[in-house]
């Protein structure tokens, strides 16, 4: 693997984790808004021309499908008949641990990409002595 090619890919792990937290702090935003679903999105392999081999990309956003919790509030604009209407599927705990594990995995990549700077600055270094 050359150096080019492991910063590519560490350079494709980070705009994708970089999206991810993107995303978690939109549905971290909408917690309270009535009817919202979160959004996910899925890693894909990077197969356009000329892409590193291992390199990814983020795929289609998705809505998550749970069921909406019908939250009684009857003085709620939104409230049906009943006194209902369909509350967020967000769930904070979930948010915040995607959060971190997307942080992490965001410096994970970025210290691969530091290291092989440092790795080809250094066989630059030797090969001028």
């Amino acid at each position: 693997m050359s150096f080019s090619s492991a910063l590519a890919i560490a350079a494709s792990g980070m705009r994708s984790q970089a999206s991810r937290i993107s995303h978690v702090s939109e549905n971290i935003a909408n917690t309270d808004t009535p009817g919202y679903r979160r959004k996910t999105v899925a890693f894909e392999p990077d197969r356009s021309p000329g892409a590193a081999p291992g390199a990814v990309i983020t795929g289609p956003v998705r809505l998550d499908r749970t069921a909406l919790p019908q939250v009684y509030d009857p003085s709620h604009p939104l409230a049906d008949e009943t006194g209902h209407y369909a509350g967020s599927n967000v769930d904070m705990v979930v948010e915040l641990a995607d959060a971190r594990q997307a942080q992490r995995s965001y410096e994970a990549n970025l210290r691969v990409f530091d290291q092989v700077r440092q790795m080809s600055s250094a066989l630059g270094d030797l090969l001028r002595r």
